[in-house]
């Protein structure tokens, strides 16, 4: 009697991979909803445009993918936060205004966040679909990065620390 080959087979998802896509998909929910408030507290046209790319290009297709596999494998989906409203940058008081550095450093630090979780996921996948869909998020997620950091050092927004070039002579190996 021939036994099958469970690696030719298509495996169910396992419990890793289920809360990985699950808290993927509830993280890129969230940041929806976070970077919809910010664009309206940018003045930069250029970070508001990498706010959309962000949103358009790079969340909404994820999004749409995560929750095809999730609902395909009757996994029920997170909760999104309402969409938010468009408001005027003049209608934020500057008090209560976040400036255009502090959003980019946060953008850049969620997508620092988002390459570890898909290194994470895909560490975790027995199925190769999942693990080369979430090595895609991560490739797209590292591409977007890449151009917002080239934003971040033509605006000044990152301060360098200091550099230690040079060594003293006890410290040298």
């Amino acid at each position: 009697m021939a036994r099958s080959n469970p690696s030719r087979e298509k495996l169910p998802l396992h419990y890793g991979e289920i809360f990985g896509a699950w808290s993927y998909l509830l993280g890129l929910k969230g940041s929806m909803a976070k970077y919809q408030t910010l664009i309206n507290h940018t003045g930069d046209k250029e970070l508001g445009n990498m706010l959309e790319g962000f949103m358009n290009d790079l969340a909404k297709p994820q999004m749409e993918e995560i929750e095809t596999l999730l609902k395909n494998n009757g996994i029920g989906l997170p909760p999104a936060p309402p969409e938010r409203p468009v408001a005027s940058l003049e209608d934020i008081p500057a008090g209560a205004r976040f400036n255009d550095a502090e959003i980019a450093s946060g953008l850049l630090s969620d997508i620092s966040a988002g390459l570890l979780s898909c290194s994470s996921i895909m560490g975790k996948c027995l199925r190769e679909d999942i693990a080369m869909m979430f090595g895609q998020f991560h490739l797209k997620n590292a591409q977007f990065g890449a151009s917002l950091l080239q934003l971040n050092k033509d605006k000044g927004w990152i301060i360098q620390p200091p550099s230690y070039d040079k060594i003293p002579e006890t410290v040298r190996i």
